[in-house]
């Protein structure tokens, strides 16, 4: 039966509703838009003079073509394909003119917007780090930032949040009314502490004195950086009521989700409406080393679920076996969408009117058009006009992250992810498994270049893990959105309903954990656009090839490959890498500007002497080294190079004990490690002087901290757990922690008979500061040293390298061999470098 058959035979004024009837994919707006995009992100931070040349010869080359497309004339073949039509002339330049306007208004309105930062006294007083005092609008949520590991500490929790400075008064007393971006970072524990300033909503009017600095380079999106320390946040105008509204949304949000589990409470927030304050570190590596930290961020799928519960698939919004609740409540199609935009606006007030928001609020529009129209093609151009229109209005756009991934993410979703499905059907896919697997499959495909250029890392497990995580999005969001909405009138009502979102967002935990627990989860990958072209190319390779498989073998035989690098078994592993080497004794980990170490303690089980500085590098060495099973972890002292990557020695582990010095300090370490073992129920030892142990093949004596009054006269350095460890084949090792000279001094004098080893652990990253005496008594055969790559301190000292030398030891060391294994005994005593990175 023809089409035209189909719709006579309907019996409807309007045919029947068939959903093949849509004609190719509109792509005009595409090109423009694209040229917004590129013009915006090469403006950005270029000169200005530079842009505004472009800019001007952009339009003036755009008028040109504009002029001569009106002045061709329109003349007809006198037959069908007789050559070039005047109309197709005309068209042509017209589409060209239209990228070159596109292309200037994106360079432009960079242009501006650079010129607004640059504008006013503050770039000025950023430069001098001048001190001041600003009367600013606060127009994002606080944020914490993550403590990062800085030589032995680790540097101060505090929040970040962006405002807008309204008034500025420097230090000779000179006053400026202007409107200039900046980032504000304040100390957590800062006058009114980090609960003060974690309640500001955007809009609140704050006075706050501090010291400017220049912002980071490459972002361009503040004129400065303004450092508040030791002072709370003085409100000197209240939010505007819209914000106290969706505050308290918010905290209604968060105070149902109270009696949740620690990954539930943590997790509902994110996932409805972007507030990740409760997430740890370790959970949010997870969601990263997975791909599913989209699922943090406030995104158009949670206004697309919401929306599709009100309307249905978008595919039926035009049938009469439309779906979802509109219909069944006799709601009009029109009304419908009415209703959809008024949910659009109360999302992007509830989530804040940032540009993540606004974008999320612009790709949950496209769906709403789609439910409207019903048509697939309607998407395209859509998207197309809402990257137009975000780029003109924030220039800063074009070069974010998380904007070119949830763009790249949807046009993938409305481009690739139709034409793998229907190929995947072809091959007797299911058409609902084809669909998810086409959807999950398009959009890592296009994201993974991405972040491959700017996290220069791949994600082997991101789409299964994806696929399980989406099974439980949908009514998570749902009904996270239903407490969200009843929190602030029927608190009972909310907290059950958190309860029953608590069930899906603990499996949305548990997808994030269990796939980044995975050996294999993660691959380095060279960074840079380098790094994320050739992903880009070979992604093109592999589907092209895809397309030509025919038969099961060659897909089975890919599933294992892609099995064995995801798993790592330890045999396979090692035939492929070498690493580690059979029979290795002792191995020092690559784990940067730090110190972890593991002494083979049986199959399977290490010892290990500290925890680097980096949970994600300690949990990868162990892995590496096929450790499931910790009988002792060692703590040398407490310094953060020492102690902060616990969390990822723990990870998924047995530890049978912590045993750690008896200086507890620093302070805020040493309460770290407590907190970490309570949390893992391992209980915690401390060192004494001439205590002996033995595991499995180990031996070990404990020759330093000293015990008395004086113990950390010379800082926790000087308080490091010193251990000298013989393996079952002989082969005697001097592990130093970090002592200093003094120490390393009272260690000969209380140890006067102390042999000479054959490997040493040179103290505190290969340092300048060594005893020369201790070095020439122990006289090792090999001395490994741990530190990171272009260091700031100058680790290892040439000198120490020197006199270690003139010893007769071997030395090697992280920075420039990578990872070092120490093997065989006696005259058959080496080590095996696996190399840096």
């Amino acid at each position: 039966m023809t089409r035209a058959a189909v719709h006579a035979a309907a019996g409807h004024p309007l045919g029947a509703a068939d959903p093949r009837q849509e004609g190719p994919a509109d792509l005009r707006l595409v090109p423009p838009a694209l040229a917004a995009w590129a013009a915006a992100a090469l403006a950005t931070g270029a000169p200005g003079d530079w842009t505004a040349a472009a800019v001007l010869a952009g339009l003036a080359l755009a008028g040109v073509l504009l002029v001569r497309a009106a002045a061709v004339p329109i003349r007809r073949g006198r037959r069908a394909g007789a050559g070039p039509s005047g109309v197709r002339r005309r068209v042509n330049g017209v589409a060209v003119a239209a990228v070159l306007l596109c292309a200037a208004a994106g360079a432009g309105s960079a242009w501006l917007h650079g010129a607004d930062r640059h504008r006013g006294p503050v770039p000025g007083l950023a430069d001098r780090y001048a001190h001041v005092t600003v009367d600013l609008t606060v127009t994002s949520d606080p944020r914490p930032t993550r403590p990062r590991v800085r030589g032995d500490t680790l540097s101060a929790a505090g929040l970040v949040l962006d405002a807008d400075l309204t008034r500025v008064t420097s230090t000779d007393g000179a006053v400026t009314a202007l409107r200039t971006p900046v980032l504000v970072f304040a100390q957590a524990g800062a006058g009114g502490g980090a609960e003060a300033w974690q309640r500001l909503l955007p809009s609140t009017g704050l006075r706050l004195a501090g010291r400017l600095a220049p912002p980071t380079e490459g972002d361009e999106r503040y004129a400065a950086v303004l450092r508040v320390a030791g002072s709370g946040p003085q409100v000197v105008r209240p939010p505007t009521g819209p914000q106290r509204t969706a505050g308290d949304l918010r905290a209604g949000l968060r105070e149902a989700t109270e009696g949740l589990s620690p990954d539930a409470r943590a997790l509902l927030p994110g996932l409805v409406v972007g507030d990740v304050s409760r997430i740890p570190p370790e959970l949010h590596d997870a969601f990263t080393a997975t791909d599913l930290s989209h699922l943090l961020a406030v995104s158009g799928s949670n206004l697309t679920i919401v929306l599709a519960l009100l309307i249905g698939p978008p595919g039926l919004a035009l049938r009469a076996e439309r779906r979802g609740l509109a219909p069944r409540l006799g709601i009009s199609l029109r009304s419908t969408a009415v209703f959809g935009g008024a949910l659009t606006l109360a999302f992007v007030v509830v989530c804040r009117p940032e540009p993540s928001v606004l974008r999320a609020a612009a790709c949950g529009l496209i769906t709403l058009l789609a439910i409207g129209t019903g048509r697939r093609r309607s998407l395209i151009p859509a998207l197309a006009a809402a990257v137009l229109l975000l780029v003109l209005w924030d220039p800063a756009l074009a070069r974010s992250f998380g904007f070119v991934l949830s763009v790249s993410a949807t046009g993938a979703l409305l481009t690739i992810g139709p034409r793998w499905s229907a190929a995947m059907q072809r091959r007797g896919v299911p058409p609902r498994l084809a669909e998810v697997l086409a959807a999950a499959a398009s959009a890592q495909a296009v994201c993974a270049p991405v972040v491959a250029v700017f996290a220069a890392r791949v994600s082997l497990v991101a789409i299964p893990c994806n696929l399980f995580a989406e099974l439980a999005v949908a009514p998570a969001t749902v009904l996270g959105f239903a407490a969200l909405a009843t929190a602030t009138v029927a608190m009972p009502v909310a907290e059950l309903l958190a309860r029953c979102a608590g069930w899906p967002v603990e499996w949305i935990a548990s997808v994030a954990r269990t796939g980044a627990s995975l050996p294999g989860a993660e691959a380095e990958w060279p960074g840079g656009w380098r790094g994320g072209a050739l992903l880009a190319v070979i992604t093109v390779l592999v589907v092209c090839a895809v397309r030509r498989i025919r038969g099961p073998w060659v897909p089975a035989g890919c599933v294992v490959l892609l099995l064995l690098a995801v798993l790592r078994p330890a045999p396979f592993t090692r035939m492929v890498t070498g690493w580690p080497p059979p029979g290795w004794a002792l191995a020092m980990c690559d784990v940067g500007q730090g110190d972890t170490m593991v002494l083979a303690a049986g199959e399977g089980a290490g010892v290990v002497v500290d925890a680097g500085p980096d949970p994600k590098l300690a949990d990868r060495c162990l892995r590496d080294l096929g450790i499931t099973r910790v009988p002792l972890l060692v703590v040398s002292h407490f310094h953060a190079d020492h102690v902060t990557g616990l969390p990822g020695v723990l990870r998924g582990r047995r530890v049978g004990a912590i045993q750690t010095t008896s200086l507890q300090e620093p302070w805020e370490q040493s309460a770290f490690v407590r907190r970490t073992a309570e949390a893992a129920d391992v209980p915690l030892v401390r060192a004494t002087p001439g205590e002996r142990r033995r595991v499995g093949p180990l031996d070990w004596r404990v020759l330093w901290p000293r015990a008395g009054p004086g113990l950390g006269a010379g800082g926790p350095n000087d308080a490091s757990v010193t251990l000298f460890v013989r393996t079952a084949g002989g082969t005697t090792l001097l592990l130093l922690g970090d002592l200093e000279p003094p120490a390393q001094q009272g260690l000969s004098r209380d140890h006067p008979t102390l042999p000479p080893v054959d490997v040493l652990k040179v103290a505190h990253h290969g340092s300048a500061f060594q005893d020369p005496g201790l070095l020439r008594t122990v006289r090792p055969r090999l001395a490994l040293i741990s530190c990171g790559r272009d260091n700031p301190y100058g680790h290892p000292s040439p000198r120490t390298v020197g006199a270690l030398r003139a010893g007769g030891a071997v030395v090697m060391r992280t920075d420039t061999d990578g990872a070092v294994a120490v093997t065989g005994a006696g005259e058959e005593l080496r080590a095996v470098a696996r190399g840096p990175g």
